[in-house]
């Protein structure tokens, strides 16, 4: 009996499942699901999970609100928004009662990736000196949007472009693809796309196209904050796992620090590498962002450090609860163990998978240094909502 209870929870997953019909058929093709107890997640009740409920929260809003999404995910299924709402009546409970929360609305399904294990890596904030105006120090630009982009929604495709390609360039005659980050930077695009402020180093201006966000201190001493605005919809490509196949670096002792150094120290081989990346990002003046609060993520809310996860927006939906069971490097040398529940708030162009995670570190240097240490296998357990009664 138990055995069939187990059948009958796999195939009601399909429709409780807080995705469209058509990721919850993709996620079946890329791995199995397995409904969990939650007393089979190690570390489950010594996790802070008000911490945890307070990061949902935040998506809760804008999901009551209808709010935007940055980078539209997937949409809603299932009773997510009404849990959502159940939620809000609630707003500060302490850490046991945030856990009956959880265990009471949701279910655990360990997804496991028909490739092999689930994956982690880590992102931040990064944190640089700039100027709004250019000269002899500050040079490289961030670019605002361009007014000729057209976005191309997720699983959509506009006629005459590759299924590949997620943005395009409105002409005359039509769409095109839009141009890649070496055209970009060589002026493709003139007049279109215009800066919002300068950098230092092509390096550093490469990190922030990476992490998607950044604080700029200005002489001045205020600091600016952009965020992310739009993309070229090319093909991301790591130059840090193109340095390593080159044998500029090792796998075990690369670090972010150390990729920062290498393009500062080689800026016309660092130039070439670059440009391999087609992916370009455009971005804009977060000036509604207080001090204290992290950087816009793909759902379109601020992001909290420790508990905001970037996920595959093409297979799961904005909210979800998501509990990561592996390890979190302290040094190269050096680990914690990692049992959290995190909050499905953000996407990139590199977090493709089903079991495949970017964890949200913070910003500034440390945050910088701890997100590039963590590149190790995770197990991956998505909280669904459980169907209401």
């Amino acid at each position: 009996m138990r055995h069939a209870g187990r059948v009958l929870l796999a195939c009601s997953l399909v429709w409780a499942l807080s995705v469209s019909p058509g990721a919850a058929s993709a996620l079946k093709d890329l791995a199995r699901l397995e409904p969990l107890p939650f007393q089979s997640l190690a570390g489950w009740e010594t996790d802070d999970h008000a911490a945890a409920f307070q990061a949902f929260l935040r998506s809760c809003r804008a999901l009551d609100a209808g709010a935007a999404a940055l980078r539209p995910a997937q949409a809603l299924q299932g009773d997510l928004l009404a849990i959502c709402r159940e939620a809000l009546k609630t707003p500060g409970p302490n850490k046991l009662e945030a856990r009956r929360f959880f265990e009471t609305h949701f279910q655990p399904v360990a997804v496991m990736p028909h490739s092999g294990n689930g994956f982690l890596t880590g992102y931040y904030e990064p944190e640089f000196q700039g100027s709004r105006t250019p000269d002899a120090t500050y040079r490289v630009p961030l670019l605002d949007q361009p007014e000729d982009l057209v976005t191309v929604p997720q699983g959509d495709t506009l006629p005459g472009l590759d299924k590949g390609l997620q943005a395009a360039r409105r002409t005359g005659q039509g769409y095109e693809p839009y141009p890649d980050r070496a055209a970009i930077e060589e002026g493709a695009l003139g007049s279109l796309a215009k800066p919002i402020v300068y950098l230092r180093e092509p390096g550093e201006a490469f990190i922030i196209h990476v992490q998607g966000s950044a604080r700029i201190r200005l002489d001045d001493g205020s600091v600016m904050r952009v965020a992310y605005a739009g993309r070229n919809g090319r093909p991301y490509t790591s130059i840090g796992r193109l340095l390593v196949q080159r044998g500029e670096m090792d796998l075990e002792t690369m670090t972010l620090e150390k990729l920062i150094g290498w393009l500062k120290s080689h800026p016309e081989p660092a130039k070439a590498l670059m440009h391999q990346n087609q992916s370009y990002i455009f971005f804009r003046e977060a000036s509604e962002l207080a001090p204290e609060d992290g950087p816009i993520g793909g759902a379109g809310t601020p992001l909290v450090p420790g508990r905001s996860l970037a996920v595959d927006r093409s297979l799961w939906a904005y909210g979800l609860p998501v509990w990561l069971d592996g390890q979190l490097p302290l040094t190269l040398a050096r680990t914690e163990p990692l049992r959290r529940l995190m909050i499905a708030q953000d996407t990139g162009s590199a977090i493709v998978g089903p079991a495949r995670g970017d964890f949200f570190f913070g910003s500034g240097e440390e945050a910088g240094r701890r997100a590039g240490l963590l590149r190790h296998a995770v197990r991956f357990v998505v909280l669904q909502p459980k169907p209401r009664s």
